[in-house]
This record gives C-alpha cells, sequence and structure tokens, in this order.
C-alpha cells in the first residue's frame, strides 16, 4: 500500500468516525434528562494528550510508557522522551494488561482475523495472541478491544523508527523513567566488551572449521562401511559360531568335573579338548576375517566421526554464546517462582515475521523476605557511561520503592560472570512479583502482566495450542516457562 493510499484510508476512517460519534452524542444528548440541581459533579476525565515531540534531535526509542489512566504513550530515547500522542486502550471487558512487554513483530498494513478484517495500520504486536499497539481512531477514552490505538499519523512517522525488542511499559498510572544506580545492576567490564566482536568472530570460524571436519569424518565413517560390508555378513557368521563354541566348551568342562571313573573322565577329555579346537580354530578365522574386511578403520573411523561431533556441538554452542555476547541481555526475576530468567534476541527470523530469542539461562534466585510484596521495576540501561552503564527504572505496582527491591535480589554469580562483562545499552532488568504469563515463548522476550488490574483484553484471546517441534542451536523452544521441548505454533493471527 502506498503512503498516498494510506493517508486517504486514514482520513476516510477518521471521517467515518466522527459522523458515527457526532450522530451518537447528539442522540445521548437529546435522550439523557437535565441531572437535578443538588446532582453530584461529574468526575473530570484527564486533561487530553496532545501530540508532541521534544525539541531536540531525537535518537533511537528505547522504551514506550503507555498510561492507562491518562490514556497516552510516551517514548524514550536514550537522553528522555522523545515522542508522545494520545491512545484509546481497552474498553470494559477487553481492558489492555498493565504489564512489561516488548515488540515481537510489526507489520505495515494489518488487518485484524478476529475483528471484521479490520484495518491497524503500522501495527506493533506485542503478544502473540492479538494484543499490541497501532494506528486507529481515538475518541477520547478506552474504547479499544485490549489493543492500544494510535493517532494515524503518528503510528505511521513511529513504525520505522521502532525495532523488533523495543520495551512496552502499560502502567495503570502515570509512570516515567527515573535514573538511578545500584551494585546489583550489571556493570560491564571495558576490555570484555573491546574484546567481544573478536572473540565472536574467531569463535564463528572456529565453529565453521569444526562443522567441516565432523561433515568429512561423518563421510569417512559411511565410506568405511560401505567397503567392509561385503565381508561383514561372513564375519558375523563365524561370530556367532565362535559363540555356540564357547557354550560347548564350557559343557564339557563342566561335563569333565562332574566324572566319577576314569573311562567317563578320558571321554569328557576328549570332548573338551575338540571343544577347545573347535574355538581356537574359529577365533583365528575371526581374527583373519577381521583384517580382510578392515573393521578396525570402520571403528576407527566412527570413533573419529563421534569425537569430530562432540567438538563441533561444543564449538558451536560456544560460538552462538560469542555472538549473544554481543546483544543487549534482558533478565527477569520473579518473587512467584524464585527464578531467574535470561533472554537475548538472536535476531533469526522465522517464517511468521517473528525473530527467536535465546533462553538457556533459566535458574533459582535468592529474594530475601520473600513472602513480603516486592513489586513490578523495570531497570533499563539507557546508555554507556564512565566505563559502566547508565541506568533508569519505571515502578507500574505497589511494593518497595525500586533501590528497596534491587536491595532484597542476590543474582547467583555464575550469572552475572555469563552476563555482566558484555552488558550493552538496552540491557534490562526486571523485578516483579508476577510469574512469567503465558504468552512469553520462544518468539518473545518476556511478558509479565499485573494479576491485580484489569486484563479482559488478553484473556478474551485464545492462546494457541502447543506443538512438538524439537531443538535449534541445541536448545529446546517452549512457551511455557519450564515446559522445554514446546512451541507455540500460529494457528492465524487475529
Amino acid at each position: 500500500m502506498t503512503k498516498q493510499s494510506m493517508t486517504v484510508q486514514s482520513a476516510e476512517v477518521i471521517r467515518r468516525w466522527r459522523i458515527h460519534a457526532f450522530v451518537t452524542l447528539a442522540a445521548t444528548a437529546a435522550l439523557t434528562p437535565a441531572p437535578p440541581a443538588d446532582a453530584a459533579p461529574r468526575q473530570a476525565r484527564p486533561e487530553r494528550t496532545t501530540e508532541a515531540a521534544a525539541p531536540r534531535d531525537a535518537g533511537e526509542p528505547i522504551m514506550a510508557i503507555v498510561s492507562i489512566k491518562s490514556q497516552k504513550v510516551t517514548f524514550y530515547d536514550a537522553d528522555g522522551w522523545i515522542l508522545r500522542a494520545p491512545v484509546s486502550t481497552g474498553t470494559t471487558g477487553r481492558e489492555t494488561p498493565a504489564g512489561v512487554f516488548s515488540v515481537v513483530q510489526k507489520d505495515k498494513d494489518h488487518h485484524s482475523s478476529l475483528y471484521d478484517d479490520a484495518w491497524m495500520p503500522n501495527m506493533l504486536r506485542i503478544t502473540w495472541n492479538g494484543i499490541a499497539l497501532h494506528g486507529g481512531p481515538l475518541p477520547g477514552y478506552a474504547a479499544s478491544h485490549g489493543c492500544v490505538r494510535m493517532p494515524f499519523g503518528f503510528a505511521e512517522k513511529l513504525f520505522d523508527k521502532v525495532a523488533i525488542g523495543t520495551r512496552v511499559i502499560i502502567s495503570p498510572n502515570d509512570a516515567e523513567p527515573v535514573e538511578l544506580s545500584h551494585p546489583a545492576l550489571f556493570a560491564p567490564k571495558s576490555q570484555a566488551v573491546a574484546a567481544a566482536p573478536a572473540r565472536a568472530e574467531a569463535l564463528a570460524r572456529e565453529a565453521d572449521e569444526a562443522t567441516k571436519l565432523a561433515q568429512q569424518t561423518k563421510n569417512a565413517a559411511a565410506l568405511a562401511v560401505k567397503e567392509a560390508g561385503p565381508l561383514a555378513a561372513p564375519l558375523r557368521k563365524l561370530e556367532l559360531d565362535k559363540t555356540r563354541a564357547d557354550a560347548a566348551l564350557a559343557v564339557a568342562e563342566k561335563a569333565l568335573a562332574a566324572t566319577k571313573t576314569e573311562q567317563a573322565k578320558a571321554r569328557a577329555e576328549g570332548q573338551k579338548q575338540k571343544a577347545a579346537a573347535k574355538v581356537e580354530e574359529l577365533q583365528t578365522q575371526i581374527d583373519s576375517a577381521k583384517g580382510k574386511s578392515k573393521l578396525d578403520a570402520v571403528v576407527a573411523a566412527q570413533d573419529a566421526a563421534k569425537a569430530a561431533e562432540t567438538k563441533r556441538s561444543e564449538a558451536a554452542k560456544a560460538a552462538s554464546e560469542a555472538k549473544l555476547a554481543l546483544e543487549p541481555v534482558s533478565v527477569f526475576i520473579s518473587r512467584a517462582t524464585h527464578k531467574l530468567y535470561v533472554r537475548r534476541n538472536t535476531h533469526k527470523r522465522l517464517p511468521d515475521g517473528g525473530e527467536l530469542f535465546d533462553a538457556t539461562i533459566e535458574v533459582p534466585v535468592t529474594i530475601r523476605d520473600p513472602d513480603k510484596p516486592i513489586g513490578t521495576h523495570v531497570f533499563s540501561a539507557m546508555a554507556r557511561a564512565d566505563g559502566g552503564l547508565r541506568w533508569t527504572a519505571v515502578t507500574i505496582d505497589s511494593g518497595d520503592a525500586a533501590k528497596a527491591a534491587l536491595d532484597r535480589i542476590t543474582i547467583p554469580q555464575d550469572v552475572l560472570d555469563r552476563i555482566a562483562p558484555t552488558a550493552s545499552p538496552r540491557s534490562a532488568l526486571i523485578i516483579s512479583d508476577e510469574p512469567l504469563h503465558k504468552e512469553t515463548n520462544y518468539r518473545t522476550e518476556f511478558v509479565v502482566v499485573q494479576n491485580n488490574q484489569p486484563q479482559g483484553g488478553i484473556l478474551t484471546r485464545a492462546r494457541s495450542p502447543d506443538t512438538r517441534i524439537g531443538f535449534w542451536g541445541g536448545w529446546p523452544f517452549s512457551n511455557t516457562p519450564a515446559r522445554r521441548g514446546y512451541y507455540q505454533r500460529s494457528q492465524g493471527w487475529w
């Protein structure tokens, strides 16, 4: 769809909505009786947000914060807010869920498969069952089926600026990032950061070489088996005969031990010697056949192939981890499960337009006063500063203050050793009383939904069925935390 046709269609949608709203408003006013003189005044709506842009050059958006209370969205780059606009969130019964999300898919010209092919332009999906930010009509109050509608033009200008993985925080009230520092926040090491790209390249080359060697040794083992094939059947027959001869010799020895007369003993001794001679003869034939069939070469080739495959697997894992170390890291700590989860985007494109997230780290975590609410806090690394990172905190649920929440957390040292040295801007630490939502899967970073807030907009959407798929890069997929080996396959998106 061209920009001009989209603009025309945007204008037509807005025009139709305004006509419908005007007629509805006029009819309502005509049918509504005047309030009595002593009636309590109606609660005023929050002040209407207008579209705005920061009076400076804007960087790439790092996060968006949607306020359900004020019906607005604000986008932030490393230096503060850059774009702001009014929105329309979910209506009663289909409320937009409050929580922590990220953009998992983009679609310039999306049409709904649930709501009569409704046009949802410049769609930024945040859950795979259908919650998204997109262009739409704004009546001035919450009116959607769970999505976050933005002004058509605003959504169009924003679309190309927002990357997959951009954090989206949906808060029941107004929230904004506040700068802070704390020893629990990841502190990268300058030497590790500087060395990471070269290390990733070197390990990638080693992985490629190991893959080639593994294939070569696999081919060599197959050829050795093929060459030994014509003589393998006779050898198997000789080995079977030898097994029978061994059994006959054992019987003869047992019979000899049981004899009581000299005559019986002589006869048993003769039988034993015949059996032993047969065993010796078959063993000589087997040794000769093994030499001819090159079985020693087969065994050696197969052992070499196994060793090369082990080396390939280890090299591939090391290369994958080194490459992931170049990406921002996101960590989620749940008081509900007492676990720490790590996600990194692999940027491996999937057929449905999403990207694959690595989820190989999931470990227990220590939380002081585990029965005490901790709140929901999003700590974001906004930029590099003084050899480290400059962090902000956004709190969207009651509980501890952000710093107090960090004080209660003890991240395992081995996990810190793996993720902190190369932590980069856009990395994040999320702490919450909530568990991971069921919409967290191999195509998402984290989906954390506030269970103390209405969430009809996500509850009314069907979850896609689980389908067995296997593994990617040696690690299983999962769309349910702690349920590895399964993933959620699309059956036609909303």
